[in-house]
């Protein structure tokens, strides 16, 4: 699986923690379930145009959150919590959007805009 990771070198935030809270974002989402191997650290850091030591640092916090463990053969694979059955709802709402918004020819960055907006606008 390829995952859709982006770090913005421009960001306040360091690159380790743009990738972190993205694969974090992706094992607690469920989009990611246990046993799911990740990309070598070399590999993932090409990708992303980072050095290798960014994704150690990322790969290790994340380990140390019980989300990923290394090992020595299978290499780095998902550990973390399967989702909650209470986001079962929620993840089939956002694949219904998505869906739709394909269907539409929206974007995908202006649909994470406007799920970003629904978020912090009050409940109605």
């Amino acid at each position: 699986m390829a995952l859709d990771i982006t770090v913005d070198v421009k960001a306040a935030t360091p690159p380790y923690e743009q990738i972190r809270s993205q694969i974090a974002a992706y094992v607690q989402g469920g989009v990611l379930t246990p046993g799911t191997r990740l990309p070598t650290m070399r590999a993932l850091a090409a990708d992303l145009g980072v050095a290798t030591g960014t994704v150690a640092r990322a790969y290790t916090e994340l380990e140390a959150g019980g989300l990923i463990a290394s090992r020595r053969r299978t290499g780095t694979v998902v550990t973390g919590p399967a989702p909650a059955p209470a986001q079962d709802g929620v993840r089939t709402a956002a694949a219904q959007l998505v869906a739709q918004a394909r269907a539409a020819g929206v974007d995908a960055e202006t649909v994470l805009t406007i799920v970003r907006a629904a978020l912090v606008s009050p409940a109605r």
